[in-house]
């Protein structure tokens, strides 16, 4: 079994909006014109074996690039494949909160996950912290991304070490952190240690760019820590895992950063 922690079906809103212009230059692909079918992503997941995919909404200030209820129907539609993870406005906090419990509740979703980037705020302000409390109340983790962006906004609110503060403050709170946290590996490597409920995944970047660092710890005392990610589809999974044997993974590490620390984290049957 392998879960892939970070991924999202994309609508045409959401692989259309200026923001990833920048990301271009490294795909090198056209803008599609149509949206792209469901059955495009199980197919990429099924070319590697991916048994599940944790697939997300993506809300950002003043518009909605993948909805809720968007990534509610794609799960419907295969929910033996496909978790949901909802996304928030944390600029209106009631309605964020409540739309927590929505998202748990009626949409049956394991996560929230909100951007600092996108936001322009690090996870520190207080618009943060009604989500923290709801995911907490909830028994879900907040998902985020540590380290520098892709897109052209500024990469310091994504420092590893502003989730130092979350963690202090909701201890109770789980938290997984996407990216890698580069180029503050080491950093997020810090936290995650300190912290029993924070973790990081792998997302965004192919096996062979690993850092070291990550590496070490994913083999030593992170091997509990550490969640196979893609960032798809910016990612593939077949690229993602490609190299994955190059890593010399004992094979319960191997599991556990496959599938073990996945099926723990987001409590998926």
């Amino acid at each position: 079994m392998i879960i892939d922690a970070w991924a999202q079906h994309p609508t045409l809103r959401h692989i259309k909006d200026p923001v990833f212009d920048s990301l271009r230059r490294w795909s090198k692909e056209d803008v599609p014109k149509e949206e792209i079918p469901l059955e495009f992503t199980i197919q990429s997941m099924d070319e590697a074996n991916v048994s599940k995919s944790l697939i997300s909404a993506w809300v950002a200030p003043n518009v909605v690039m993948i909805s809720n209820d968007e990534v509610a129907a794609f799960v419907a539609k295969y929910p033996e494949r496909l978790i949901g993870v909802g996304s928030v406005d944390i600029s209106k906090p009631v309605q964020a909160v409540a739309e927590v419990k929505r998202c748990v509740n009626e949409l049956g979703f394991k996560a929230i996950r909100v951007l600092p980037w996108i936001w322009e705020l690090p996870p520190t302000n207080r618009l943060f912290y009604p989500i923290y409390a709801a995911c907490c109340d909830a028994n879900i983790p907040f998902c985020t991304q540590i380290g520098h962006t892709g897109p052209l906004m500024s990469s310091e609110v994504g420092r590893p070490i502003y989730i130092d503060r979350v963690a202090l403050d909701f201890p109770e709170l789980t938290i997984v952190g996407g990216h890698i946290g580069y180029p503050w590996t080491e950093e997020a490597i810090a936290v995650a240690t300190k912290h029993k409920n924070v973790y990081i995944d792998t997302s965004a970047f192919t096996i062979k760019r690993y850092p070291p660092e990550i590496v070490r710890y994913l083999k030593t005392n992170g091997k509990e820590k550490v969640l196979f990610g893609t960032n798809y589809p910016m990612i593939t999974p077949k690229q993602a895992l490609k190299d994955i044997d190059k890593l010399d993974l004992e094979s319960d590490t191997k599991k556990k950063f496959l599938f073990e620390n996945a099926k723990k984290v987001f409590k998926i049957k």
